[in-house]
């Protein structure tokens, strides 16, 4: 244990953290919005997945991994309008469609990658990180926190514009009514079909550009089921905060760290089994959900689906 908290181990921690709470952040902050407007995304593990194959075949492909991350959006996206369409303008129950749809494409994208890959197992390029001049620099800190790939720092400007969108902006206050109030936010003239519909696309947008995050960037390679549930912990992370962005940004970074601490523990040469490390953000979010899941405030209408002039 002597090896604990030295420079090489906590360098190998908040990098691993980081880069593990990036996919939590963009799901988290995909799920909060389709919540906020009632739509309770429970197949956002299957827009994560599907984005992930779809972002690293668009990389590998193209060379290119913004690319990857644009074809990863676009995969979420189609996984999204699924759930859009059954959900959202046919009324269907939003967990069972949401199961369907994770089991669904965790099936699909096993099964592709089975006739594309299986033999090759192909790996993209390590990513160009993006210094932050001086930052940068800091002992220990600075390049476990300022050398990342631009999306990681893209990804912390979506939390300030989420912010001020929810707060500021008549969307912002569309979306809340949708979630508590639909029947109000039609009789005002907006339609909240459309309103649900754009929040949960926007999140099938996050969720797809955090599995090819994924899948690109922290793994460099595809392989089924590669997520392990890293979409349920974002509908967690959604539920908690309460509908602040912050907060989810401070979720991730939590769970990221705890599951940075498997590549971190290696380093140090402390031998721990693997699986009892990967159980630690589980064993998180349950002490979580214990300590502020009484307090947590949901939507009055959500999961509930709209029909307009229905009592």
């Amino acid at each position: 244990m002597s090896d604990l908290f030295t420079t090489v181990f906590l360098g190998a921690l908040f990098f691993g953290a980081v880069t593990a709470a990036v996919p939590l952040l963009l799901a988290g902050l995909g799920e909060q919005m389709s919540e906020k407007a009632g739509v309770l995304n429970i197949g956002i593990e299957g827009m994560m997945i599907f984005g992930a194959y779809t972002g690293f075949l668009g990389a590998y492909l193209s060379e290119s991994l913004w690319l990857g991350f644009a074809t990863g959006m676009l995969g979420g996206i189609f996984v999204a309008l699924i759930m859009v369409v059954l959900c959202v303008r046919y009324g269907l129950n939003q967990i069972v469609i949401g199961i369907g749809l994770t089991l669904g494409f965790e099936g699909l994208t096993a099964l592709l990658h089975h006739f594309q890959f299986s033999r090759t197992y192909p790996r993209l390029p390590a990513a160009e990180p993006f210094p932050i001049p001086i930052l940068a620099d800091i002992p220990v800190l600075g390049p476990a926190l300022f050398r990342h790939h631009l999306i990681v720092y893209l990804a912390l400007v979506l939390v300030i514009v989420m912010s001020l969108l929810y707060r500021r902006t008549q969307l912002g206050l569309n979306l809340q009514a949708a979630g508590d109030k639909p029947a109000a936010l039609d009789v005002a003239g907006v339609d909240v079909f459309r309103t649900r519909t754009i929040a949960v696309v926007f999140t099938g947008a996050m969720a797809g550009l955090g599995g090819a995050y994924l899948a690109n960037i922290g793994a460099g390679l595809f392989v089924p089921f590669i997520t392990n549930g890293a979409g349920f912990l974002g509908i967690v992370l959604a539920m908690l905060a309460r509908g602040r962005p912050l907060w989810v940004l401070l979720g991730a970074m939590l769970f990221g760290i705890c599951l940075g601490l498997t590549t971190a523990l290696q380093v140090a040469g402390i031998n721990i089994p693997t699986d009892v490390i990967q159980m630690i953000p589980f064993l998180a979010v349950m002490a979580m959900l214990v300590a502020f899941g009484r307090r947590s405030s949901l939507p009055a209408a959500l999961g509930l689906p709209y029909e307009r002039g229905a009592r």
